[in-house]
């Protein structure tokens, strides 16, 4: 699907000419990612260290404007340091309407441009997003293709919340709806497309544990738990049954995301991502 240049440059248009300002708001936070892939806990090379650096400033034209950069830390090659750059410029339009534009470039590979535009009608509770990509190179910005969208609107029904978010993806040709039902201390989400379909039924059980049951049209199921461990700490834990356990741990400035295989005897299978938001 081919759409208008002006959807792809709809980030400069939002930004104009305005110059960047500084505002109580503004931060620069780098962090620290690193991956641990194929259960190989001690050799340096199994390891993929990323250091993620991010700010925001707000221009003249109150263009809040988000940016940051992603180095690979186990490199001595100065040309592959940098592995992606990306930016997000929002306003908010009539203090009602919302728009924002993300744009990513990946540094290794940059032949193409990855956008993601997002808009809001907060009286109204809807949502969309289109995201896709372009061609680099300002004479190729006709090229841009969209490769999903998708709209969610909201509704109260006696005092509880329904969403309804059809999604439409254009590459696969495939689309489907995800209605969710929030009823307090129960969430129900169906997920449904021509071929396939899926419930979630999320129970809070108390203030520190939640439980959620997913079945599948094909008789698959899954079981997610989630348990706060104390002030920003919590674990999420997700049997797949005959395919993995997968871990998902927050710890304040830390996180750590741990899969294991259940076709595995032991733990050369697993695989571990841990992340670190580093302060100064």
């Amino acid at each position: 699907m081919t759409i208008l240049p002006s959807l792809s440059l709809s980030l400069l248009s939002i930004i104009g000419a305005g110059a960047v300002a500084s505002y109580p708001g503004a931060s620069s936070r780098p962090q620290l990612s690193i991956t641990i892939r194929d259960g190989n806990f001690t050799d340096f090379e199994s390891m993929d260290p990323t250091i993620t650096w991010e700010n925001n400033a707000l221009l003249s034209n109150d263009v809040a404007l988000q940016y940051g950069i992603d180095l690979s830390a186990r490199t001595t090659n100065l040309a592959a340091l940098p592995r992606r750059i990306w930016g997000r410029a929002s306003r908010i339009f009539a203090g009602q309407y919302a728009l924002s534009t993300r744009f990513e470039l990946d540094v290794q590979a940059m032949d193409r441009i990855d956008f993601e535009i997002d808009g809001e009608d907060e009286e109204n509770d809807l949502k969309m997003r289109v995201i896709g990509s372009t061609l680099t190179g300002f004479k190729r910005l006709k090229t841009a293709r969209v490769s999903h969208m998708e709209f969610t609107k909201g509704f109260d029904n006696d005092g509880n919340r329904v969403t309804v978010n059809p999604r439409y993806n254009v590459d696969y040709q495939h689309a489907d709806v995800v209605v969710t039902y929030d009823a307090d201390d129960t969430l129900i989400k169906v997920t449904a497309s021509k071929d396939d379909q899926m419930v979630t039924i999320s129970q809070k059980l108390n203030d520190e544990n939640m439980i959620s049951p997913t079945i599948g049209r094909d008789g698959s199921l899954s079981l997610a738990w989630d348990r706060k461990l104390g002030e920003d700490n919590s674990i999420r834990t997700t049997l797949n049954p005959n395919r993995s356990i997968d871990l998902e741990w927050h710890d304040a400035a830390w996180t750590a995301n741990v899969n294991f295989p259940m076709d595995e005897n032991d733990l050369r299978g697993a695989t571990v991502h841990i992340k670190r938001d580093i302060k100064f």
